[in-house]
């Protein structure tokens, strides 16, 4: 009789006992097929090719590209994630990630490649381990397309090409998952305790992120091991044990060391470890929050524009389908029809093991993702690929060995949910308009013309014409996310509209990200508040102005060419970083990699040509940009002022920072450009305590800063702190004519003053208090 885990089925005649029940579970591990390793080797190198093609010219995020530099120049920077050399404030994440970079840097120099080597190693490394794991279970075949599946995810690719922490954190819970497993089979703790110690590591790579699948691991166990209960408890509760010192050592190494003699941990409300963890980026992603797309100041309370609405079709909208959910309605039928098919076999069967456990990492992660009311990107959906793909491959191969099982009554499941599929990929390739149109027929001809073959061949010996059908099946339903997954490579980029700050894989599709390049754009810094996107939210880059070649980007919205972890939704621009469309940070890509100064922002900021922001639509409001600061180009930081750079690095006379700006953002960038300490005063959402007045005379007055950079309009960020150190520095602080670092300035002037010989004096007069510097020069003698 064929069982749905025998990996050597023989068609028979349909029996009434059905299913089947399971084989002994003391079966002899499947022969490898001679085509097996070559299969494995091919999908890996599509894979390394994919994620490192042209990665020199890939847009990272500045904000963590700046931060892994920072490491790679100071010890104490590296082990907080500190921002900048000077250890003033931290990255809104823990360190691990941002370490193994740093590390790479350290040994073989600071650089794209060198930084992105550990990613692209750690990316592979996850369809190793999971096509390991599915190969235990499910057999070779499953492996090899599992491992498919996860390599051709679009968002996968486009994160596996980008600095960001979430291909560790996969790779990582991916490891923890896979060692569970171990644990149930062999009935061991060291594997127990090695799951358990991978997702400790992976909370320190994302925090609560990382413990999503986690209690699909406990329940597995629990629940198929052999051991008895108290066995099973105490074991559980040395797992435990483990899982608490791998997740809470840094938090606590942290909270030992005095406040003075550490940096502020950006992200949180009091400087501390703990309040990160339990606030913005712990339970405030889900249930939204100060920072965080659902409660914060004019949050719009649904999840955030980048990812769409919350709710239980999220996966499944313009943002996110085409990312993720290709493959999703497929999944979901083979696990269930396998938990079907393995129903009379006993509670510890392996192969349901196998089944609850991707499953419930799945559907954890699908609940997580579509509900949050937080800030939510595309990219974390990176986190689904591995369930998808491990369900796909697994329950696949089940549906293929009932389909050929001779029972009648699962004749049309595994056609079924090939034909869902196919339906599926055309409403996705359809939602791109104008992006090869010739692909969505061609799928819809191949899927319909693999499943009629599978129903015409399934009879006979005609064993060829099986495989031939079953395999442009797979093909078909491949296509689609193998079209997306390729645009961040050909584009040469990380994808994404925004750059390294949010990759994605595609073309728009009108409510979203495309994969469009990503690197090389102007931008500016140091404009102040630009525009909002309605109800208060905004998506906020560094770089304003065009994509290469002069295309504005999808949906309207500019490209961040540098860019924060995550890009704050709640209340105004982030402590005036530039927002998008015109106003940009005032616009500050000028001729020369952005003059100093850049042009006056005078208008609102708004979308190019009002187009459409994910998740809102309509053209953004807000205050006018300011004069603009430094321009730069995206990717690592690029270029920018060189005569404001040599004016400040000039004149820094021995202070400790070069620099104090307003946001994470500007900081990043500069770093990068002088690889020199620069202070983010409020972080990136502008809501960080880090720097007051109070704080800010003490550096001063020990002359580790001098000077200090603010806008007209006010520089955005927490009001209280910002009114009271903007009030302070205009008071007691020396304004920096634009004329003492910009000859082109100084001349502008002349010849305006010259043209304006004629006016009025009232008008002069408003001219000069209109042309108010926004950079300052604190002495210790300037504090009271």
């Amino acid at each position: 009789m064929t069982s749905a885990t025998d990996p050597h089925p023989h068609t028979e005649p349909a029996s009434a006992d059905w299913p089947p029940p399971a084989p002994p579970e003391t079966a002899p591990p499947e022969k490898a097929p001679r085509w097996s390793l070559p299969a494995l080797v091919a999908i890996m190198v599509l894979a390394a090719v994919l994620y490192s093609w042209n990665l020199s010219g890939s847009s990272l995020n500045s904000f963590y590209s700046s931060a892994i530099y920072s490491g790679t120049q100071s010890w104490k920077a590296w082990f907080f994630g500190s921002l900048d050399a000077g250890n003033f404030i931290t990255v809104d994440k823990p360190p691990f990630s941002l370490m193994v970079m740093g590390l790479s840097c350290r040994i073989f120099g600071f650089g794209t490649w060198q930084m992105m080597l550990p990613e692209v190693a750690a990316a592979l490394g996850t369809i190793w381990i999971l096509h390991s794991s599915v190969k235990r279970y499910f057999g070779h075949v499953a492996a090899t397309v599992a491992a498919l599946v996860l390599a051709l995810t679009p968002i996968t690719v486009a994160i596996n090409r980008d600095n960001n922490p979430d291909t560790l954190l996969v790779l990582l819970m991916v490891a923890g998952a896979a060692l569970g497993l171990r644990a149930v089979r062999t009935e061991r703790l060291l594997p127990l305790v090695g799951s358990a110690v991978c997702f400790g590591f992976a909370f320190n790579t994302k925090l609560l992120q990382g413990y999503i699948a986690l209690p699909a691991v406990f329940a597995v166990y629990l629940f198929a091991s052999k051991l008895g209960w108290k066995k099973k408890l105490v074991q559980l509760a040395v797992a435990t044990v483990a899982l608490a010192v791998s997740s809470f050592w840094w938090a606590t190494a942290v909270s030992l060391v005095p406040a003075s003699d550490r940096p502020y941990i950006g992200g949180s409300t009091d400087g501390t470890a703990w309040d990160l963890i339990m606030g913005y980026d712990g339970f405030g992603r889900v249930f939204g929050g100060e920072g965080n797309g659902g409660g914060g100041a004019g949050g719009g309370g649904g999840g955030g524009t980048f990812a769409g609405t919350a709710g239980i079709g999220r996966m499944f909208n313009d943002i996110l389908g085409g990312q993720i959910s290709w493959l999703l309605p497929f999944s979901a039928i083979a696990l269930i029809a396998g938990l079907v098919l393995v129903g009379r076999a006993p509670r510890t069967d392996p192969t349901r093991a196998a089944l609850v456990m991707w499953g419930g990492w799945t559907l954890l992660h699908y609940v997580t993702f579509s509900m949050a009311k937080g800030t939510m990107h595309p990219y974390y959906t990176t986190a689904l690929a591995p369930g998808i793909a491990a369900l796909c491959g697994g329950g696949g191969v089940m549906l293929w060995r009932a389909f050929r099982g001779g029972d009648a009554r699962w004749s049309w499941v595994l056609p079924a949910g090939l034909a869902v599929t196919g339906i599926w990929a055309i409403v996705v390739l359809r939602r791109a308009s104008g992006w090869n149109t010739w692909l969505w027929p061609t799928v819809g001809v191949l899927m319909v013309a693999a499943i009629i073959g599978l129903f015409v061949f399934r009879s006979g010996n005609r064993g060829r014409l099986l495989t031939a059908s079953i395999a442009a099946a797979i093909v078909a339903a491949l296509a689609g996310p193998t079209a997306y997954a390729v645009t961040p490579a050909a584009s040469s980029g990380s994808g994404g509209g925004m750059g390294g700050t949010n990759p994605t894989a595609g073309p728009s599709t009108g409510g979203g990200f495309g994969g469009g390049p990503g690197g090389g754009n102007r931008g500016g810094f140091g404009g102040q508040r630009g525009g909002e996107l309605p109800g208060g939210t905004q998506a906020g880059g560094q770089a304003g102005g065009e994509l290469p070649g002069g295309g504005t980007a999808p949906g309207g919205m500019t490209p961040g060419g540098g860019g924060t972890g995550e890009v704050p939704q709640g209340g105004g621009a982030p402590s005036g970083a530039p927002t998008t469309g015109g106003a940009a940070g005032g616009s500050a890509g000028g001729a020369a990699g952005g003059a100093a100064g850049g042009q006056q922002g005078g208008r609102t900021g708004e979308l190019p040509g009002g187009g459409t922001a994910p998740g809102g639509t309509g053209t953004g409001t807000g205050t006018g940009g300011t004069r603009g600061g430094f321009g730069g180009r995206g990717g690592m930081g690029g270029t920018t002022s060189s005569a404001l750079i040599s004016y400040l690095e000039k004149n820094q006379d021995g202070a400790k920072w070069l620099l104090a700006v307003s946001n994470s953002q500007s900081a990043g960038q500069l770093i990068l450009s002088t690889h020199k300490p620069v202070i983010s005063m409020w972080g990136f959402t502008g809501s960080d305590k880090a720097m007051t007045l109070a704080k800010l005379k003490e550096l001063v007055k020990k002359g580790e800063l001098h000077y200090i950079q603010l806008g007209g309009g006010g520089m955005g960020g927490n009001s209280t702190l910002n009114t009271e150190i903007t009030a302070w520095v205009q008071k007691n602080a020396t304004a920096v004519k634009e004329s003492a670092y910009d000859k082109s300035a100084a001349t502008e002037s002349s010849s305006s003053s010259s043209s304006s010989s004629g006016s009025s004096s009232s008008s002069s007069s408003s001219t000069s208090t209109t042309n108010t510097s926004t950079l300052y020069r604190l002495d210790p003698s300037d504090v009271k």
